[in-house]
């Protein structure tokens, strides 16, 4: 069995759980391309999440779902106001600007967190012909810095978005960190809030792939059947992705997952800020940690325990917990940590 580390909630295995779902609909023929029973069915599920007037759409990818999810309330001539450290920024090897045309404007934040002040900073050139215009707020549901939007910091952002004629896109790859850390359900601050399309991620917390774009305005996506087939992300045997959402939603599994990883997150923190000569640089909200510590350590710690260097010349690394991270992961690696450190 592989090691497990602190790189990403992505290199954990896929849940138990959904495994199962998977196999449980592997039997028989149905209709491809989501007109099978189990399809319409978890559609229907989710829509008593998120409202009768909500519609889903599953792709196969996080990167997909922000682009299609973008590029159906964009023009080319249009931008994206985002945090800089946003994945579809820094992650997302520019297939953004490149699919939808789009200009990101990217602004500096200190903890991945925009707000009004940020925001009105990039509202410049309005109706000037030579400029881009801003046509969409794109913020991330935990963020990409483990920190978490309260619903009336989403319901403020909406709002000043909506007056200003601009939609709000919500890249929710680790929703359910957030929604586990708020203690309430998904459309709390999603379409109750203001959002106007949300990517929503079930890979980061124990699904295998897939991911679902959600638009809370039926207006939004008059013809996004067609714009994901373009975009190559109709999976013919959709029933595989669904199967994934219905066991991921069914029993709180989301939520159980979420508040282990958080959990984890937070025994993590506790452990480490003890440590003489470790800097917590975030607060610790989700599941992630993010911590300074001398430079010559890092290879040696990665050896046992992966993880990534978050910036190299402040030697600040990221900690990432996952649904299937153990008490015992977090003693070793802090065993480990303490004896390097000399504490």
């Amino acid at each position: 069995m592989n090691k497990r580390g602190f790189a990403s909630d992505n290199n954990a295995g896929v849940h138990p759980e959904i495994l199962r779902a998977i196999e449980d609909v592997n039997g028989g023929h149905v209709i491809a391309y989501g007109d099978d029973p189990y399809t319409m069915r978890v559609i229907s599920g989710m829509k008593q999440i998120f409202g009768e007037d909500s519609e889903i759409f599953f792709v196969f990818t996080g990167t997909a779902a922000n682009v299609l999810g973008l590029s159906a309330v964009t023009q080319p001539y249009h931008a994206v106001i985002c945090p800089e450290t946003s994945h579809i920024h820094v992650d997302e090897c520019g297939a953004p600007e490149k699919f939808t045309g789009c200009k990101l404007l990217d602004v500096k934040t200190p903890d991945g967190k925009l707000n009004l002040e940020l925001i009105a900073s990039q509202m410049q050139g309005i109706g000037f012909e030579h400029h881009v215009q801003p046509r969409v707020v794109s913020i991330t549901q935990s963020t990409e810095m483990g920190t978490i939007y309260t619903p009336e910091e989403i319901r403020a952002i909406a709002d000043y978005a909506h007056e200003q004629g601009m939609y709000l896109h919500m890249d929710g790859a680790r929703i359910s960190n957030a929604a586990a850390a708020l203690d309430c359900g998904f459309n709390a601050f999603t379409g109750e809030a203001g959002v106007d399309v949300l990517s929503f991620g079930g890979t980061k917390n124990g699904m295998m792939y897939g991911e679902a774009v959600v638009f809370f305005h039926k207006a939004l996506c008059a013809d996004f059947k067609y714009r994901r087939k373009q975009g190559m992300q109709l999976a013919s045997k959709m029933r595989y992705i669904a199967a994934q959402f219905e066991a991921f939603l069914q029993n709180d599994l989301w939520k159980k997952n979420a508040m282990h990883a958080n959990r984890m997150a937070s025994k993590l923190h506790d452990e480490v800020s003890a440590i003489a000569g470790i800097e917590i640089t975030q607060k610790v909200q989700s599941n992630a940690v993010f911590a300074r510590i001398p430079s010559r350590l890092i290879p040696i710690l990665q050896e046992q325990y992966f993880f990534y260097v978050w910036d190299e010349p402040t030697s600040e690394v990221r900690w990432m917990c996952s649904y299937d991270t153990q008490e015992e992961d977090i003693d070793g690696f802090c065993s480990l940590l303490r004896s390097l450190m000399g504490s």
